[in-house]
């Protein structure tokens, strides 16, 4: 049986550049309904978001999207999945925080980065210990784990903070990697 209930996944809304993300965002949802772990994501049915959605959906998988008002317009609610329509991204992101016992980190812009940077944040400041991952696909964020170790190399970060992310670069390595830590009470 699973420990990981749930597991909040953020990435784009948009589908990127190369076909390999979406094919990633596809074999992580996959393989999230196969271990009936829930999804947590930001509730649109745009970009990476639809396709992990998606797949969850489609694999008979449980979602649960969380998304402000303001962005139902933009970015639509994907069709046979539960959701909540919040007023703020504020809201939205405590939420998609309670409701996760976990956390993937999937390409993405601008908002993606300050999920994850935000999380790591609260992992330093000890407001949680939820394992984190980071799916580094194709080396998307190979230059973010290189920055967060130049932080800490420079003076600017403790050490532990390397130990807060776990980085995978297939999607079939996010569930295992994360029940590990688990299972180690690492956490």
């Amino acid at each position: 049986m699973s420990k990981l209930k749930s597991l909040c996944v953020y990435c784009g809304s948009r589908v990127g550049d190369r076909p390999v993300f979406a094919e990633a965002a596809r074999t992580l949802g996959e393989a999230m309904a196969e271990n009936g772990t829930r999804l947590v994501y930001g509730g649109g049915k745009l970009g990476l978001m639809g396709e992990v959605a998606s797949a969850v959906r489609d694999a008979g998988g449980d979602v649960f999207g969380v998304i402000p008002g303001f962005l139902v317009e933009m970015e639509g609610i994907l069709d046979g999945v539960d959701h909540e329509v919040v007023d703020t991204m504020h809201t939205r992101k405590m939420m998609m925080f309670e409701e996760s016992d976990a956390f993937c980190t999937m390409p993405g812009g601008i908002g993606t980065l300050e999920e994850v940077i935000e999380l790591l944040s609260w992992a330093r400041l000890e407001l949680h210990r939820k394992p984190i991952v980071i799916l580094d696909v194709e080396g998307f964020w190979t230059p973010l784990v290189e920055l967060i170790g130049h932080v800490i190399d420079r003076g600017f970060a403790a050490e532990e903070l390397r130990h807060d992310i776990i980085v995978v670069t297939r999607p079939e390595d996010v569930i295992p990697a994360i029940e590990e830590r688990l299972f180690d009470n690492v956490i």
